[in-house]
């Protein structure tokens, strides 16, 4: 197992520098999830992390170890792509294997390791078969299964479970996060997908314009956003920003923009909240419905209920309680 340190992290093409400056403490047997909209830089940040890409300026150790200027196979990692990245004309077996006989490991310790994470996985009855002759899912386990048998001091997760439709991607995260803790492997996992983030992470970085925007665990994170960034991002419907100069609204100085969470909102009669609107939308997704409100400036916010769908265009009122309130500043930042 290992501790992973990263110090003033900068990676720059040209003159043009596209992460600035991260700072991040894994401790031993920690997954942490990387998370962030598209060119926000957390590939780029994984990449450098395995070895793949070079840094322009700062340092990354593993167990202690400075590894700037070490290989990928140096660094003692094992990688899992979006793309599975499988041999195509070999076997399950010898996929898993490969690596394993490169590194010219005796035959036997190679044959316990392979029978190990195919247990582990649940891929024994596929070992003769090729990748081609897998479903998805499938896959994706051999290309964990051939990061298992290095037995390596951290996983990096780039992505992996993309490819994959919606329910295998549940099943699949559920996986990977139990095999985590059952190896106590050290992780580090991209993704785009806030929901992973949220169910899988003991911490969460989220990644803005090549910075961390906030570093915490998921629930601190929906519950105590350091920016209007990460409360738009995480959460799924995201926080309503409303504007506190709106009639029925009240804010102190300074305070730009004010957040509550759909959940915290509920729906009264027109006159008796704090703001007054008309339906717009209703979305019914069976325990819950969000209604979207629309406000008298023409912006839309969401309110979670356990109702029935309102008809459009209905005058409501939508109450907000005061505790529920997170202020921001005219630059996006908790007040």
């Amino acid at each position: 197992m290992a501790t992973i340190t990263l110090r003033d992290i900068r990676k720059s093409y040209g003159k043009t520098e596209v992460i600035h400056g991260i700072d991040l403490d894994v401790a031993d047997g920690e997954l942490i999830v990387i998370v962030g909209p598209s060119g926000c830089g957390k590939s780029t940040l994984l990449r450098m992390v395995a070895g793949l890409e070079t840094i322009t300026s700062g340092e990354i150790t593993i167990d202690g170890r400075r590894v700037n200027d070490l290989e990928p196979r140096e660094r003692d990692i094992a990688m899992v792509f979006q793309n599975y990245a499988l041999y195509p004309h070999m076997s399950v077996r010898k996929n898993l294997a490969y690596g394993l006989k490169i590194a010219k490991m005796p035959s036997d310790e190679i044959a316990r390791r392979v029978a190990k994470a195919s247990k582990m996985l649940q891929i024994e009855d596929y070992l003769d078969r090729k990748p081609r002759q897998l479903s998805g899912g499938q896959r994706q386990r051999v290309a964990m299964g051939r990061a298992i048998v290095r037995e390596p001091s951290a996983f990096l997760f780039d992505e992996p479970l993309s490819n994959l439709d919606a329910k295998l991607r549940v099943q699949m995260r559920m996986e990977i996060k139990a095999l985590q803790r059952e190896l106590g492997v050290t992780s580090l996992y991209v993704t785009h997908d806030q929901v992973e983030a949220m169910t899988m992470a003991d911490r969460v970085v989220v990644m803005n314009g090549g910075i961390a925007e906030q570093v915490g665990a998921p629930l601190d994170l929906y519950r105590n956003p350091a920016s209007t960034f990460v409360a738009g991002f995480i959460g799924s419907p995201p926080m309503n920003f409303i504007d506190p100069s709106l009639p029925g609204m009240s804010a102190p100085d300074g305070v730009a923009t004010i957040g509550i969470r759909p959940e915290d909102l509920s729906l009264t009669a027109p006159g008796t909240g704090s703001l007054d609107g008309t339906v717009a939308f209703c979305e019914a997704l069976g325990a819950d419905t969000l209604v979207h409100v629309r406000l008298q400036d023409r912006s839309l916010i969401i309110v979670r209920t356990d109702g029935n769908p309102l008809e459009i265009e209905m005058p409501v009122g939508v109450m907000i309680p005061p505790d529920a309130v997170v202020p921001f500043d005219t630059a996006g930042r908790r007040v």
